[in-house]
């Protein structure tokens, strides 16, 4: 009996402490199994996640309560060292975020949206970006009140005989031999200058000069608001008025005779380009038949051509040189006098001129005089006021006069000095 009895209670107490052992050495040996993700993580699994094939490597796991909660404990600490540590390669292939990104940029959530994301990002810093407009094509000045050339630094430009004008050109009227230049093919606006082409195209149409022509509304400049003495009603003839706009620059005569041009304005404008190009005037375009727009354009080169075209007419050397004219209106009689000093002067010996002026433009003249014993054509755009125009062309007269252009001289637009020899284009 006593032997049975120790029998008895061996047997279960031996069962209890191996039940108690397997569950102790399954509890130690699971864990380490489900912490594998940490150590061989997979290159494109989220980083949020244990990859699933570590997961399906760990056996199924018993159904006691001791295990499932060892289990769980493994998956968070699995799950926590992914999320401080993600994938090498994934944050290897994602570049910085641009600072100008948009924010409404798509989030990569799939491996192959992660891997073409840095295309998506690349192509969008690539996109062109739309240019500001040039103030040379269509803009006006960055401050009001400033010209094109001003604003682009071209009067700063220095040169050997220290003109203030910011293009200039010089040439030989006769072999149209440069002999002097600054920027001489910027293109700026020409205010006035323009009146030149108008009466070319005027001339080309040959109408009758006698015939009479009328003010009206249509003629009021709306570009810039600028006065008249030529009031809504006015009847002159047309020869009149082509001389008003080349002595004194009237841009209601100016507009009057585009006008009455067969076609009107916009065929007149065509007309002056079409000119143009028929002149090789490849750097001039025109919008408008006074000048008061910004966008007629042309270069100091270009001017110098066109004046060469218009000293060919007779008519047009007179009506731009005359010192004065008074037109009877009615009881008054309107004074005029030739916008040009030098013409006014007397000590010049100018057979064609036109000056213009606009803020956008400058101060502006073309001239063919009797410099050195020769014709010159000068071209001054730009200049900063009257005063420094008119001591620009002094400066150019005692140069020609005192047999100064042995060899061509011209500055290019970023303000080298360049020699050539007579009879060269110069630079361009």
């Amino acid at each position: 009996m006593k032997h049975r009895f120790r029998t008895g209670r061996l047997l279960p107490a031996v069962g209890g402490l191996a039940l108690m052992l397997a569950v102790l050495l399954g509890g130690c040996q699971r864990p380490a199994e489900t912490q594998q993700p940490t150590q061989q993580p997979t290159p494109v699994a989220a980083p949020a996640a244990p990859a699933p094939a570590a997961e399906s490597a760990t056996p199924p796991a018993p159904p006691d309560a001791a295990t499932a909660a060892a289990s769980a404990a493994a998956a968070a600490s699995a799950a926590a060292a992914a999320t401080v540590n993600p994938s090498p390669v994934a944050t290897a292939e994602l570049p910085a975020e641009p600072a100008a990104a948009s924010a409404s940029a798509p989030v990569a959530t799939t491996p192959e949206a992660a891997a073409s994301a840095p295309d998506a990002v690349a192509s969008q810093a690539a996109a062109p970006v739309e240019p500001v407009p040039e103030p040379e094509v269509a803009t006006g000045p960055a401050r009001p009140g400033e010209s094109y050339g001003h604003v682009a630094g071209l009067h700063r430009v220095p040169d050997p005989l220290k003109l203030r004008s910011s293009a200039v050109m010089v040439v030989d009227a006769a072999s149209g031999e440069m002999l002097y230049g600054k920027n001489e093919s910027a293109v700026l606006p020409v205010a006035s200058l323009t009146k030149l082409m108008t009466a070319i195209v005027l001339r080309d149409a040959s109408q009758a000069l006698d015939e009479p022509i009328t003010i009206t509304e249509d003629d009021k400049d709306r570009e810039k608001n600028s006065r008249s003495r030529l009031r809504v009603g006015t009847t002159l003839t047309r020869g009149v008025a082509l001389h008003l706009a080349l002595m004194s620059s009237e841009n209601r005569a100016a507009h009057a005779l585009a006008r009455h041009y067969p076609g009107g304005v916009p065929a007149f404008v065509a007309a002056m380009n079409r000119k143009a190009t028929a002149l090789g005037l490849n750097d001039t375009r025109f919008a408008d038949p006074t000048g008061l727009s910004s966008q007629n354009q042309s270069s100091a080169r270009d001017i110098a051509r066109l004046a060469r075209a218009a000293a060919r007419d007779e008519l047009l050397r007179d009506y731009s040189t005359t010192t004065g004219y008074v037109l009877p209106v009615g009881k008054r009689a309107l004074q005029y006098r030739n916008s040009n000093r030098l013409v006014r002067r007397g000590n010049w010996d100018i057979s064609l001129q036109k000056t213009g002026f606009t803020n956008e433009a400058g101060h502006n003249v073309v001239m063919q005089a009797r410099l050195g014993g020769r014709d010159v054509i000068l071209v001054l755009l730009d200049a900063a006021d009257k005063s420094s125009r008119g001591a620009d062309a002094e400066r150019i007269r005692r140069w020609v006069s005192e047999g100064r252009p042995q060899t061509t001289l011209a500055l290019n637009q970023r303000g080298g000095d360049a020699a050539t020899a007579p009879g060269s284009r110069g630079s361009r």
